[in-house]
């Protein structure tokens, strides 16, 4: 049975991340699989909406981009609440698309249950493993590239105190904390120095979360407490929240912000560009374009695509406005601790390293 050429609007949106193993496509390629008009693409998001600064709007703007190189249709449903999430993922499966995109842990139970239901339509999950014949996950190591960022953070400090706080605690989101406090530990280890962090702690795996992933009120609250403590670098985990963040950041007027998921620079307001170091990146767009080419080739696979520092599926961001903050001998020793991490001389690891 076939799913193509029977093609309905969609109108409501809900999120899942997830990747997998295929290696990224080079930045100077572009896929070349020709356009297929009958093909259509659904993605759900989360219930942090389209717009999140975060991983719907990544995965999103993936989807929009493999509507411009194939030439297939493509829309999105946007979930406001946890009770829209199944349903959502039903309404994508109803309009007859050949490929489901969703996003998120949240979606994982919706996304298993109409794949089993529906074995002849495509679906990838993102920031999420979730088993299944026709699932295709989308996750990224990003305790990799959190470790750059932490390394980065513990040589910009000024007080010798650095922070992190997660949305929740979850394994997407505590990957992130992992690699961050493995950074400084690194930092101090080759440096001598015994840079702290408040808000996590990776041997007992809790710390700081805010419990939702919307209420930029926690963020703000939150970020004040810990800045009190002495933090200037500080990295949210934790979706919109984080935009509460960095507005406290802004206020205190010394200190800094690392952004995930996307580069914060260009995702979030204006106003906070001058607070930016860098962002954690994940390079969903590649990851879901690559998913689609291959689908349209017919090699559509269930083996996880996971983003990597090797593969370029995760990475961090320039360091922008502050630029200056970072010596030629601390930007050096990212790049050299990066070429460790891929040469696989230097391992970061965790209990919810990507498998």
């Amino acid at each position: 049975m076939t799913r193509r050429g029977f093609i309905v609007p969609a109108v409501a949106v809900s999120a899942l991340l997830l990747a997998g193993c295929a290696p990224a496509p080079e930045e100077d390629a572009r896929p070349s699989s020709t356009a297929a008009p009958d093909y259509c693409a659904r993605m759900v998001t989360n219930s942090g909406g389209l717009e999140d600064r975060s991983f719907n709007q990544s995965s999103w703007e993936g989807l929009q981009q493999a509507a411009t190189d194939f030439d297939i249709e493509v829309d999105a449903i946007v979930s406001t609440s946890e009770t829209d999430l199944a349903p959502n993922v039903e309404q994508a499966v109803g309009t007859g698309c050949d490929f489901i995109l969703t996003v998120g842990y949240e979606l994982a139970d919706a996304t298993t249950a109409a794949a089993l239901a529906n074995p002849e339509v495509h679906f990838s999950i993102v920031d999420e493993q979730v088993a299944g014949e026709n699932i295709k996950p989308v996750v990224f190591d990003t305790a990799q590239a959190a470790f750059l960022a932490g390394y980065l953070a513990a040589g910009v400090s000024r007080t010798g105190i650095v922070a992190t706080f997660g949305g929740g605690n979850q394994p997407p989101v505590t990957l992130f904390m992992d690699g961050f406090v493995d950074g400084v530990a690194k930092y101090n280890e080759l440096r001598g120095t015994a840079v702290r962090v408040l808000g996590w702690d990776k041997a007992t795996q809790d710390g700081v979360f805010t419990g939702d992933f919307e209420d930029t009120l926690k963020g703000k609250t939150t970020t004040e407490r810990l800045l009190d403590r002495g933090a200037d670098v500080i990295m949210p985990v934790a979706g919109q929240v984080g935009e509460g963040a960095a507005a406290a950041i802004l206020e205190h007027g010394e200190s800094s912000l690392i952004w995930v998921d996307n580069d914060g620079y260009d995702s979030l307001p204006a106003q906070f560009r001058p607070i930016l170091l860098t962002s954690v990146l994940k390079n969903t767009q590649d990851a879901v374009l690559a998913i689609i080419d291959a689908d349209l080739k017919g090699d559509f696979s269930n083996k996880p695509y996971v983003g990597t520092l090797e593969n370029s599926g995760v990475d961090i961001a320039p360091f922008h406005d502050r630029a200056g903050l970072v010596s030629s001998e601390l930007a050096a020793g990212v790049e050299e601790l990066r070429a460790a991490i891929v040469a696989g001389i230097l391992e970061v690891t965790g209990p919810n390293t990507p498998r």
